[in-house]
């Protein structure tokens, strides 16, 4: 089974469901984004959601999608940056209990949140303030469990032990992060995956990230809206447009299913049948399921299979992580 690394916004989530969705104009968030805030304003979205009660749980993009590597059984790592916090240590213990493996570095600047707004329709609005994520550098060292004291390792290191390396879109923020760590991976002969991550991200990174798919990116996920925005097509031709940049294209269309092109296969996959209750994590665990299953040499049709498999499972609960039970099930099914 090859090796998954994921890099990206080391974050906690906290977890706020709405009653409706007025909060959400009265602060200005456009439903279904990803806004990036400051300590002030994320500190002002929560005195808005003060007698609400809210939920935490590690996050971040790509960090959930090896978590779901890891919850599968697969060999998983993750490089990020933390503050030397409470939030910090969940975090790192969260990872450590799906199996994977965190390289850390740790700043002085609090751990990053993303405040995750759930609106009756299940659809989340994030306010995320990256904290010390937005200090992440391929110049830090980074520690993980396995190191002996003192020893901590580089990020080209740390990617020369494994074969797949999958990004987060919301990195492309900082593009010279982003193009410096793809063009390692790929001197150190790995995969590179990305997740478009959110419509915005797309519209304000639109050249660069056309550019860095053709030329170094080879498996791309996006949802509908992800994939118009960088195309400017519905799904079908979307997919087809993204086909011919990368290896591997993926076109989620939630309650539909979701598209998917490897050469000049293509193929279709049906949504399972859940009640939904928070969209949060769902392109993050299909990203999990496809992975894993690309990761074991699994056909086209399969792997999209399983990422399907968890996407509707966690839409189920409130928030990116599901309960081991509904884990133990799935694992049953592979």
């Amino acid at each position: 089974m090859k090796k998954i690394l994921g890099m990206g916004s080391a974050l906690v989530d906290i977890l706020i469901r709405l009653r409706d969705e007025a909060p959400l104009k009265q602060l200005g968030l456009p439903k279904g984004s990803m806004q990036l805030v400051d300590k002030t304003q994320s500190d002002a979205v929560l005195a808005v959601f003060s007698d609400y009660e809210k939920s935490l749980a590690a996050g971040g993009s790509a960090a959930n999608t090896v978590h779901g590597i890891g919850k599968l059984g697969g060999e998983a790592g993750f490089i990020g940056r933390i503050g030397e916090d409470d939030l910090g240590e969940l975090f790192v213990r969260d990872m450590h209990s799906a199996g994977v493996e965190a390289y850390m570095s740790r700043s002085s600047t609090g751990t990053g949140c993303a405040i995750s707004l759930i609106t009756p329709d299940s659809e989340r609005t994030f306010a995320t303030c990256l904290g010390a994520a937005s200090e992440l550098s391929v110049e830090h060292q980074y520690e993980s469990r396995r190191s002996e004291s003192g020893v901590r390792n580089s990020a080209f290191g740390i990617l020369s032990q494994y074969n797949i390396l999958h990004l987060e879109g919301y990195l492309v923020f900082n593009q010279s992060l982003t193009e410096t760590v793809i063009r390692m991976a790929k001197e150190a002969g790995l995969t590179v995956s990305l997740d478009l991550a959110s419509y915005n991200v797309v519209e304000a990174n639109r050249d660069f990230l056309d550019r860095i798919i053709r030329e170094y990116v080879d498996i791309v996920f996006a949802n509908e809206e992800e994939a118009k925005a960088f195309t400017g097509r519905e799904p079908e031709e979307a997919l087809a447009i993204i086909g011919g940049m990368a290896d591997y294209a993926i076109v989620k269309t939630g309650a539909k299913g979701s598209l998917l092109q490897h050469g000049a296969e293509t193929c279709r996959i049906g949504a399972i049948p859940v009640k939904p209750v928070d969209t949060t994590g769902a392109g993050d665990l299909y990203a999990s399921g496809f992975l894993y299953g690309l990761a074991n040499g699994f056909p086209l049709q399969r792997c999209g299979e399983l990422g399907a498999i968890l996407a509707g499972n966690v839409i189920g609960v409130v928030g990116p992580k599901m309960g081991e039970g509904t884990w133990s099930n799935i694992r049953s099914v592979l």
